[in-house]
């Protein structure tokens, strides 16, 4: 078993990962979707969360080696963060989502000096859209975004548009594609299903539409 399959697999064991295709969840977006996604769940299985985080430094050795700091955008992906960051021996920062409203206004905590090359640390990437505001945040306080380390990606064709237009590169732990053959192969879904949850990663919003 491979190592994206051993995650995917505990990702689906604790239910951090749902698959309903049948009963499709409505996200926040009011996109209908036959996965839900609740990453927060690893941080209270020791095992599990050992296995994301030594799969984030793997990551992180093999494509961002000359990383200074490790940022985790905030919430879900500040424990993540801070477990990398102490393996790697190296400084921590985490983003907010947008500037305090208070006090002196920061939207990065912990220290950035200008210039440093930082890995951005986030619990899932859907579209991209949310962490790509973090590492926008990091560039304009004078940090180098290395690139993207994520837990799980759902590998949409749009997070690698988004991507690519910000001439960034990211990595996940595991992905939808292999979320997909484990839970095919544990007989979690059906193989009628297979085909129905190929075409929701290809056009979110045109499967959404058919589902209502």
């Amino acid at each position: 078993m491979t190592y994206a399959k051993k995650v995917a697999k505990a990702l689906l064991d604790i239910h951090a990962v749902t698959l309903r295709p049948d009963k499709p969840f409505t996200w926040a977006s009011g996109l209908k979707a036959p996965i839900y996604t609740d990453n927060r769940l690893t941080i209270s299985y020791p095992e599990v969360r050992q296995a994301i985080f030594n799969g984030m430094v793997e990551q992180i050795k093999l494509h961002f080696a000359d990383a200074d700091v490790i940022a985790g955008t905030a919430t879900a992906g500040i424990p993540h963060a801070a477990w990398v960051a102490q393996v790697l021996g190296l400084p921590l920062i985490y983003v907010r989502s947008k500037p305090k409203d208070h006090g002196q206004g920061r939207q990065i905590e912990g220290v950035l000096k200008k210039g440093q090359k930082v890995v951005v640390i986030d619990d899932l990437i859907s579209t991209g859209g949310s962490v790509l505001n973090a590492v926008r945040a990091v560039a304009n306080a004078g940090g180098e975004v290395a690139g993207v380390v994520a837990v799980f990606t759902y590998a949409l064709p749009v997070a690698e548009q988004n991507f690519h237009a910000h001439g960034l590169k990211y990595y996940a732990v595991t992905d939808y594609p292999t979320l997909i053959q484990v839970a095919t192969e544990n007989d979690e879904i059906s193989s009628d299903h297979i085909a129905s949850l190929q075409q929701w990663r290809q056009d979110p919003l045109q499967w959404s539409e058919g589902h209502k």
